[in-house]
C-alpha cells in the first residue's frame, strides 16, 4: 500500500506571471466562473472538494477546470476552505509540457497542484471541455467493483508520470467513453471529465451513487 501523499504540493516546474486579472473577456470570465461555481458548491455540499482539519493533514483538496479557447480556467491551490470563488480565485492555465514537468499559468493566484492532469486530459481530446478532480473513499474504495479505469498505485499525483499514466488508460482501456478514473496512488483520488461541465458533473455523480448504493449493501 503506498504512502499517503500530502495534499496541495504543486510538483511541476510552474511558470507563473501573477496578474490581477486573467486576459478573458468579462463576460467569456463570467460565464466561465458562473459554471465552475455552480458545480464545485455541489460538489463542496458532497465532501468531494474542499477543507478538513482531519482528512489529509488539513490540507485542502479537489479543484475543477473548463476549457477556455486554448486555455482552461481551473482553481486556485488550496482554495477548498473558499465556499465561493471570485474570479481572481481562479488560474488560467496556458501551456503544459507535461514530458518536461513544466506549466504556465496566470492570474491572481496559482493554479491547482493537479494543474498538469487536467491538462492533459484537454490535450488527449479535444471534445473535453471539462475535468473534476474530487476525494470520494466510497468511490475510491469501491473503484474495483465499479470497473473504473485505475491508474497505477505507485504513480503519485502531478508528475510526469501520472501524464504518461493518464494516456496509457486512454490508449488500453475504455476511460475515454467512461469519463471517469480513479488515481490508484492518490488517496481518494477520482476524475470525471466531460464534453461540458454538466456531462463531467453528471458521470461523477452517478458513478457516486452507484459506489453509495454498493457501500449501502455492505
Amino acid at each position: 500500500m503506498p504512502q499517503p501523499e500530502q495534499e496541495g504540493v504543486i510538483k511541476f516546474k510552474l511558470h507563473y506571471t501573477p496578474s490581477a486579472g486573467l486576459p478573458l473577456g468579462d463576460e467569456v470570465l463570467s460565464t466561465a466562473v458562473s459554471a465552475l461555481n455552480g458545480w464545485r458548491t455541489l460538489c463542496r455540499r458532497l465532501d468531494l472538494i474542499g477543507q478538513d482539519p482531519v482528512r489529509y493533514d488539513g490540507y485542502g483538496f479537489g479543484n475543477i477546470s473548463q476549457r477556455v479557447a486554448d486555455s482552461f480556467l481551473i482553481s486556485g491551490t488550496q482554495t477548498g476552505h473558499v465556499a465561493q470563488l471570485t474570479a481572481e480565485q481562479y488560474a488560467l492555465v496556458t501551456a503544459c509540457d507535461p514530458a518536461h514537468n513544466q506549466v504556465w499559468a496566470t492570474g491572481a493566484v496559482k493554479p491547482s497542484s493537479e494543474a498538469m492532469t487536467h491538462a492533459v486530459l484537454y490535450a488527449l481530446d479535444a471534445s473535453i471541455r471539462a475535468v473534476i478532480h474530487v476525494h470520494s473513499p466510497d468511490l475510491w474504495h469501491t473503484a474495483v467493483s465499479l470497473n473504473l479505469p485505475q491508474t497505477d498505485p505507485a504513480v503519485p499525483y502531478g508528475t510526469p508520470a501520472m501524464a504518461a499514466e493518464v494516456a496509457r488508460l486512454f490508449a488500453d482501456t475504455a476511460v475515454g467513453s467512461r469519463g471517469i478514473f480513479s488515481m490508484g496512488g492518490h488517496e481518494d483520488g477520482v476524475v470525471a471529465f466531460g464534453s461540458s461541465l454538466d456531462a463531467a458533473g453528471a458521470i461523477l455523480t452517478t458513478a457516486l451513487a452507484h459506489a453509495s448504493g454498493m457501500k449501502g449493501t455492505d
